[in-house]
């Protein structure tokens, strides 16, 4: 096999894997968590409970007319996200960190797609509170996303800050 074909059976697998744990993560919390049950499952700063979402982040667009949903909510980020995805597949100028930023955000993107298309919501169930910071509801692939986007601001941000390091160690004359 050839290393290109090998560099996009590895892109697949980590999309397909991304959308496997929200998936799974998201049934088992359809199939063992009533809506609004309150789960404490570390004292209250991380709570278990069950919420469908037909918005996107924090319910935005929840109340937009059907054919709207189904353009803003459905079909538009589809689009992108198959655009990306072929997008990385085809193009070889990304590195290893890329990929595995973007990998991660095409499968949680693709994860919400699926309860998109399927519910017509999307089913939330995880919620962090530690008084001074707290997160809204959220589920797996809203973490696939967020790791992803964070793999890529650290990957940008660090020859940055190493650079900005080296200089700092010039001794000045």
């Amino acid at each position: 096999m050839n290393s290109k074909l090998i560099r996009n059976i590895l892109i697949l697998i980590l999309v397909i894997s991304n959308i496997g744990c929200d998936q799974a993560s998201k049934k088992i919390a359809r199939d063992k968590v009533e809506y609004n049950e309150y789960i404490e499952v570390l004292d209250k700063y991380f709570i278990i409970t069950k919420v469908e979402n037909t918005g996107a982040f924090l319910g935005l667009g929840n109340d937009l007319p059907k054919i709207y949903w189904n353009i803003l909510m459905l079909g538009l980020p589809i689009l992108v996200l198959f655009g990306l995805l072929i997008h990385v597949m085809v193009k070889n100028h990304y590195d290893k960190y890329s990929i595995l930023g973007l990998t991660f955000i095409i499968g949680g993107g693709m994860g919400n797609m699926i309860d998109r298309y399927l519910y017509q919501s999307v089913t939330d169930f995880m919620h962090i509170d530690f008084g001074f910071a707290k997160t809204g509801i959220f589920n797996m692939a809203d973490v696939s996303v967020m790791v992803g986007v964070f793999i890529l601001l650290f990957q940008y941000i660090l020859p940055y800050l190493q650079k900005k390091k080296e200089v700092e160690e010039i001794p000045s004359s």
